[in-house]
């Protein structure tokens, strides 16, 4: 199994959307993973449907597979990063953030993605484990519902500090849900790094039969900083074999939401790294604005995406 990587637009918010697919097809990536947000497809503005027909005959005209991913830090409130989020007092506001996802299931099935990625959210204060647990299912379910109906899988991530934060959360929410069919799972191969009593490889292979979508960035233990490759203390090769043997046939798709004033550079600088760890080809050496963003220590500072 050869594995298809991608390159998350979170990480190209510099760039036009038209421009951002352009450059991964001529850098050789499969596929994107398409971050819904005001400056890639917008899915709170008019016309949605038109839009998205054209982004898929972009994506058609370059050849490049794509997710639809739901992790913009402020599509519905321009005050609260990622809040509305699933797991909000406010009855509504939950509402509004199920609506989102399953507008981004419709989206996802005109353009073909293979999966809607989303993620529960922070537990909000004075909220008990029991009641969060309960909000998430239920705001999920209609969301599961469209999800069934188009045929498209939504994949859940674990996410650090949020209620489904580790592999066991996300069993936990299937358990809750009676393993419903379209429930599948987004494994971020740094968050294994980070918090995972598993090592990546170990988390790899638990999570084979759920996989839906994969994200993939390095990473330290203990530390939730997206870092390019090569700054971290991930062994790529191994995991990659581990992801290839699974037989999973999605994106695997590169996740640098904050490394936009470098998007491109790195955008080269992953896929060389990515082949070269997969065994399919040599890697080039980076460009000197990566080096040099590396030098000046131009990442995320630390703070979580």
């Amino acid at each position: 199994m050869t594995l298809r990587f991608g390159y998350g637009t979170n990480g190209l918010t510099d760039l036009r959307l038209d421009d951002a697919l352009g450059l991964l097809a001529d850098l050789g990536y499969d596929g994107v993973g398409l971050t819904l947000d005001h400056m890639h497809l917008d899915p709170m503005a008019p016309d949605l449907a038109v839009r998205t027909r054209r982004v898929a005959g972009r994506l058609a005209d370059l050849g490049l597979g794509v997710t639809v991913e739901t992790g913009a830090r402020y599509v519905l409130d321009p005050r609260r990063k990622h809040g509305p989020s699933l797991l909000d007092p406010d009855p509504e506001a939950r509402a509004a953030r199920t609506a989102l996802l399953v507008r981004a299931v419709d989206v996802a099935a005109e353009l073909g993605a293979h999966a809607v990625h989303c993620f529960s959210g922070i537990t909000p204060p004075d909220t008990t484990a029991d009641t969060a647990w309960h909000r998430l299912t239920d705001a999920l379910t209609p969301v599961l519902d469209a999800a069934g109906r188009a045929g498209v899988p939504v994949a859940i991530e674990p996410e650090p500090g949020h209620l489904l934060a580790t592999l066991a959360d996300f069993h936990r929410l299937r358990t809750l849900l009676a393993d419903p069919g379209p429930l599948g799972l987004t494994l971020d191969i740094g968050h294994c790094q980070c918090l995972e009593p598993a090592p990546p490889v170990e988390c790899v292979k638990e999570a084979a039969p759920w996989l839906r979508h994969v994200q993939i960035e390095d990473m330290r233990r203990g530390k939730h900083e997206h870092l390019p490759f090569g700054d971290g203390e991930i062994d790529f090769p191994p995991v990659l074999e581990a992801l290839a043997a699974t037989g999973y046939s999605g994106l695997t798709v590169v996740e640098l939401p904050r490394h936009s004033h470098a998007g491109p550079e790195l955008a080269r600088h992953s896929i060389d790294f990515l082949r070269a760890a997969a065994g399919r080809a040599p890697a080039r050496t980076s460009t000197p604005l990566v080096a040099a963003d590396r030098a000046t220590g131009a990442t995320n500072g630390g703070a979580p995406c």
